[in-house]
This record gives structure tokens, sequence and C-alpha cells, in this order.
């Protein structure tokens, strides 16, 4: 009886200890962690997606706009560039990797602008259903890149606020001392400006 009364003792100390483990925060960083590497993969699905659209509109607008080759040449350029730059999960920690990506894309969201900018001067082109069809998938895109950065800020937030707090935060300076915190999209320099209207 008395070995009976020992294996139930362990048995409870055992639970009794993976409950105090897993209630103490253990597991929120490695979990807030990862979620953030998803939400990241998320951002880099969707910039891909507008990327991969980016040369079926820029074919439909040679077409119609030969003479606007510089703007052509900027986005393909632009396109290029933000396609070249990649950040890979590792290196979410790293302030200037993360500003050196967002500045690629934010350089080829300009020269979109631009691109959707010509539209305009071409009636012809605004109502072809090609261009159309396409200039819908990338503001679909658009907003869809804008939900996804969105949700990794705030997963970002979770994470780096896990780093920092009771209790999590003794797990962060012992276990995972490793750990550093990620760094989150910033608004541009044009994005502080208000736009300019002229009538």
């Amino acid at each position: 009886m008395f070995s009976n009364f020992s294996r139930l003792r362990a048995v409870f100390a055992a639970v009794l200890v993976g409950l105090s483990v897993a209630g103490c925060g253990y597991n929120e960083i490695p979990t807030a962690e990862e979620n953030a590497k998803a939400k990241w993969a998320e951002v880099q699905n969707q910039y891909q997606r507008r990327a991969d659209l980016i040369p079926n509109l820029v074919a439909t607008v040679q077409g119609y706009a030969k003479q606007e080759k510089d703007v052509l040449t900027s986005v393909i350029e632009a396109r290029s560039k933000a396609t070249s730059v990649n950040i890979d999960a590792s290196q979410l920690t790293d302030p200037e990797k993360v500003k050196q990506f967002q500045d690629a894309q934010n350089q080829l969201t300009g020269a979109l602008g631009r691109l959707i900018a010509v539209s305009e001067a071409y009636p012809d082109l605004k109502s072809n259903a090609n261009f159309l069809a396409l200039q819908s998938q990338l503001e679909g895109t658009e907003n869809r890149i804008s939900v996804a950065r969105r949700d990794y800020v705030q997963a970002v937030q979770s994470y780096n606020l896990t780093l920092e707090t009771f209790p999590t935060m003794i797990w962060a300076k012992t276990v995972f001392a490793g750990k550093k915190p990620m760094a989150a999209f910033t608004a541009s320099d044009d994005a502080q400006k208000p736009p300019t209207v002229k009538f």
C-alpha cells in the first residue's frame, strides 16, 4: 500500500509541476514567436501575389501607352528591386533588414500609383476588360497586404510584450535568453504627409 501511495504522490507531483509550468507562461514565448512568423509569411505571400500581377498589368498598359515608357520602366525596376530584397523569419529581429524590405515595397507601391495615374489619360485603356480585371485584382491585393501587415504588427507586438512582461519575462531572461524583439512595419515618410488634391 505504501508503494501505491508513493506512486500516487509522484504522479500528483508531476501533474502539479506540469500545470504550474504550463500556467506560468513558459509556452507563451515560443507560441507568440511562431504566430508572428506565420503572420510574416502571409505578408510575404501577399507581396508575392502583387509582384506576380505586375507583369500582366505592365503588358496591358504597354499596348495602349507606348509613350509612357519611363513610367513602365520604373514599375519594372521597382518590381525587380522589391522581389530581390528578401527577408526570412530569422531576420525579423533586425530592424535594418525589415526597413530595407519595407522601403523596396514602398518604392513599388509608388511606381504602381504612377502607373494607375497614367491610365487616366487613356480612355481606351480604362475601358479595357483586361486592364480593369488586373486593376481590380491589384486593388484587392493591396487590401490583403494592408490586412496582412496589420496582423503581423499585432503579432509582433504580442511577441515583444511576452519578452517584457511578467511572468514571461522570467523565461525570456533565462531559458529564452537568446530571443530578441522583432521589428514591425512603420509608416513611410510619405504616409505622414497629407495628400495633394488638385481640381
